[in-house]
């Protein structure tokens, strides 16, 4: 009524009324400009904010550090690239799976952006490798090309954004989702308040109501302490969360502190090459996927350990060969221990860091051993014979043991260059095809073996229309979802470890839950790699 009553004033004004009345027409005029510019300005504020609403982006707060500002460090493993801190509001759990995810998806856009400005490595480095991580996980296909760590095709580390595009567009990884994210609560309800895994304590660091997980009965000390607290990062990194942004960014972040409050003096993590080459590989992961350079320097490190420990050739010293448990061993090469050494220099090698002479070494050691285990290799058909990989070998003596680790030695070969056709590739996924695969169906099951064999089969396989990825991945898939642990309380998540025969198996819930949680991170990377 105020704006129509002002109008109407101006419409009825005549030059030869009174001054009072041109001034009351003048203050008519000067209400009505006043509301109407006012009225734009409020639907311009509100077209703007809407157009900002549509941007994923917003989800983000950027807090600019002025040069006058320097907070101290409150994060020891934090240590930013660029000037700027990407800050995530969100909780630190999420009931629903749905929402966690959606939740990482949404924000992939603006991390990708920062990520293409982090150091991620040489790319030429790891154009014709592997997984980690992200695993962590591992990367690349047999099929050639230039996917690198986890299949990523432009060769470079592992990306969040790259994971969680899987995680959203491919129907199959869909199908697993559920399964990992329960199994990822599970192992953050029994993380240790030093951000650690305990074999045989985890269980007192979980607060749901019921029963609980057993403790674990082996390996119960430092060694694999290390061990599963390397492992459960991985399962945490392979699923695209780091140690900066995302649900799990604390416990992520914990860990790691943990295992590089562990790490001696020399650069070793723990006393034996096994879980020390676990937390090597997943540091190197995590410095990989978020490009923290704190990490540069206890990953390399621990690389640079590796390499001292690395068997040399006595029969030629020119080269270097596999790795035992613990120093140097020329005359034992264990395929078990220098299977998880060759996933940390290529992991190493993902995240820009030096691996030395490393993996040219591995490569004699497995041309070597695969052909004392196999003296007919030369006349063997890689589409129709099988063969077989210790795991031991001795150089000196030209001798092989319990030649029973066909998934090592095919994964190994994958990462150390062999393709699709090659005859050592070929012969050993036949074997996994003949003894592993009818193994794999049923629970329990042997989850060692299991991480392994689905590891070698996808990297080999996936990415086309292969039908011994498709023989082996629906069955094994099923068999690892449905066997999960869905009852309410402390065991919801997890997997059974009675049954699951291996050597060292008695390390308990901890260890058969991150083999089959890794299994399943593996078919994230499907359509990422490369035939």
């Amino acid at each position: 009524m105020h704006d129509a009553q002002a109008i109407d004033t101006v419409e009825g004004y005549e030059p030869h009324t009174s001054r009072s009345g041109v001034w009351a027409a003048v203050r008519s005029w000067g209400t009505s400009f006043a509301f109407h510019a006012s009225a734009l300005m409020l639907f311009g504020m509100i077209a703007f904010y809407a157009k900002q609403e549509e941007d994923p982006r917003i989800t983000t707060v950027t807090r600019i550090s002025l040069p006058e500002t320097k907070p101290e460090r409150q994060d020891p493993v934090q240590d930013p690239v660029k000037p700027t801190e990407t800050v995530i509001e969100a909780v630190d759990e999420i009931t629903a799976p749905e929402s966690e995810i959606m939740t990482e998806i949404v924000i992939s856009s603006v991390e990708s952006e920062n990520l293409s400005e982090q150091k991620q490595g040489d790319k030429a480095k790891v154009a014709d490798m592997e997984l980690a991580s992200d695993f962590t996980l591992v990367a690349i296909g047999a099929g050639g090309g230039d996917a690198g760590k986890n299949g990523i095709p432009d060769g470079g580390g592992p990306t969040r954004a790259a994971i969680l595009q899987r995680k959203k567009t491919n129907k199959e990884i869909k199908g697993t989702l559920t399964n990992v994210e329960a199994a990822l609560r599970w192992f953050k309800k029994h993380q240790s308040p030093n951000g650690m895994w305990d074999v045989d304590g985890y269980q007192q660091n979980c607060t749901d109501g019921g029963g609980r997980c057993e403790p674990g009965t082996a390996h119960a000390g430092e060694d694999g302490d290390i061990a599963c607290t390397a492992y459960a990062l991985m399962c945490f990194l392979g699923a695209g969360y780091d140690h900066h942004v995302g649900t799990y960014r604390s416990v992520v972040k914990r860990g790691l502190e943990h295992l590089i409050a562990a790490q001696k003096p020399d650069g070793s993590f723990g006393p034996r090459n096994y879980e020390h080459a676990i937390a090597t590989m997943a540091v190197c992961d995590a410095l990989a996927m978020s490009g923290d350079r704190s990490l540069r320097e206890p990953a390399q490190r621990g690389v640079a350990m590796i390499l001292a420990r690395q068997n040399a050739d006595a029969k030629d010293s020119g080269y270097r060969l596999g790795w035992d448990y613990a120093a140097a061993n020329p005359t034992r090469n264990d395929s078990s221990v220098t299977g998880w050494n060759v996933m940390a220099l290529k992991s190493a090698v993902a995240a820009g860091l030096d691996v030395g002479g490393g993996l040219q070494g591995a490569k004699h050691w497995l041309e070597q051993a695969w052909k004392t285990a196999n003296p007919a290799w030369a006349g063997m058909d890689p589409y129709k014979s099988r063969s077989v990989f210790p795991y031991t070998y001795d150089p000196v003596a030209a001798t092989t043991d319990k030649t029973h680790l066909a998934a090592v030695g095919a994964m190994c070969a994958v990462f150390l260059g062999r393709r699709s056709g090659d005859t050592m590739l070929e012969s050993l996924i036949n074997e996994i095809m003949a003894t592993d695969q009818p193994k794999s169906v049923a629970w329990p099951t042997n989850t060692y073996l299991l991480y392994y064999n689905t590891m070698a089969m996808f990297q080999t396989t996936a990415g086309g229309n292969d039908p011994r990825w498709k023989r082996w991945n629906e069955p094994v898939r099923n068999m690892i979802s449905s066997s999960q642990r869905s009852d309410a309380g402390c065991f919801a998540g997890s997997w059974d470890f009675v049954g699951t025969e291996f050597h060292g198996h008695e390390v308990g819930r901890l260890l058969s839950t991150a083999y089959c949680c890794l299994s399943l991170e593996v078919y994230y990377r499907k359509d990422l790699v490369a035939r």
